[in-house]
């Protein structure tokens, strides 16, 4: 289970505590993918809108394959990878849900009701050479979930992911 903590500012940060995914030069998005099959068929809330989301089938190969994963390098790779541990906790304390309607033509029928997007605050321990913890990192994203013509909402991907100094 992650811990939840408030940052210096008053924000919430899930910890991630142990490094799954270790290498930032080659991910290995197909054990991403594979992990990331644990919670297909499961639903969060998100505790700011009591809004709940599901994970659907779709999810583990769109987050391990997307565009933007195939754009994820160094320290964001690691961290989009390593953030598989806490996608729970991840849905549950986003912030700032705001809507945006779907403007693609791929996404007409899955996302026929447009997407939310919210922000989303984690972090990675910082490990030496001999994988002693030294600090931690942390990240913020933004968590994509679409609105699917069934009129449920499903986790799509996790992007924009940055770290804060």
């Amino acid at each position: 289970m992650a811990q939840i903590i408030l940052n210096e500012k008053g924000q919430k940060m899930v910890v991630i505590d142990e490094i799954i995914f270790s290498s930032k030069r080659k991910i290995d998005w197909d054990g991403v993918e594979e992990y990331l099959k644990r919670y297909v068929g499961q639903m969060y809330v998100i505790e700011e809108t009591d809004d709940i989301v599901y994970i659907g089938s779709d999810f583990p190969d769109e987050y391990a394959n997307s565009k933007y994963t195939e754009r994820a390098f160094g320290a964001v790779g690691k961290a989009k990878a390593n953030a598989t541990q806490v996608i729970p906790e991840l849905i549950q304390n986003a912030i700032n849900i705001c809507w945006k309607e779907n403007l693609e033509e791929k996404h007409r029928k899955d996302a026929k009701y447009g997407w939310y997007r919210c922000d989303i605050r984690f972090s990675l321990p910082k490990c030496d050479d001999k994988k002693n913890v030294i600090g931690i990192n942390i990240f913020r994203g933004r968590m994509i979930i679409r609105c699917d013509i069934d009129g449920k909402k499903y986790l799509y991907d996790i992007i924009d992911i940055k770290k804060e100094t």
